[in-house]
């Protein structure tokens, strides 16, 4: 069982079109498991974003320089960066993990696994990239797959979480 914290607080957008196909209390149970799988200490704040496969494909023409739509974007927040200011004792923000809701249908289908589970693995993947890890090399791509699929065990064989 993944135990959580009241010190994390996880921020949801679904863009309206989506709004009756998610559970949004799953989805921030889901990112509140991999912090707490990470270990994450002190307040914490995470966003998430469910939206379209324009929207995804702006942001990564955008921010990676890639035209094209893709499954989940992690955007990162350092302690160092000067574009946000956070009052003392406030929450770290963490990052921003956005998902195309229709991509990840697509890859469900694919994977012959449900959109949850999908969602799952997506935001899973989102959120360690916020906390640092990568897939560029061979070595990394394991470890995040080992812990991708380590947490997603977690999350579907925890009673809290059913």
């Amino acid at each position: 069982m993944v135990a959580m914290t009241a010190d994390w607080t996880v921020d949801i957008q679904v863009d309206p079109a989506y709004h009756r196909l998610l559970k949004v209390r799953r989805l921030r149970q889901i990112a509140a498991a991999v912090l707490a799988a990470e270990a994450v200490q002190g307040r914490a704040k995470l966003s998430l974003v469910l939206t379209n496969d324009d929207t995804v494909k702006e942001l990564n023409r955008k921010y990676r320089g890639q035209d094209k739509t893709t499954d989940v974007l992690a955007f990162p927040l350092s302690e160092q960066s000067t574009a946000f200011v956070s009052p003392p004792r406030a929450a770290a923000h963490l990052g921003e993990v956005v998902i195309s809701y229709p991509q990840a249908e697509r890859q469900s289908k694919e994977a012959g696994h449900s959109p949850e589970e999908e969602l799952a693995l997506l935001i899973i993947h989102g959120v360690l990239h916020i906390l640092g890890y990568d897939h560029q090399r061979a070595a990394q791509a394991q470890r995040m797959r080992a812990r991708e699929q380590a947490i997603l065990g977690q999350i579907f064989s925890s009673e809290a979480y059913t």
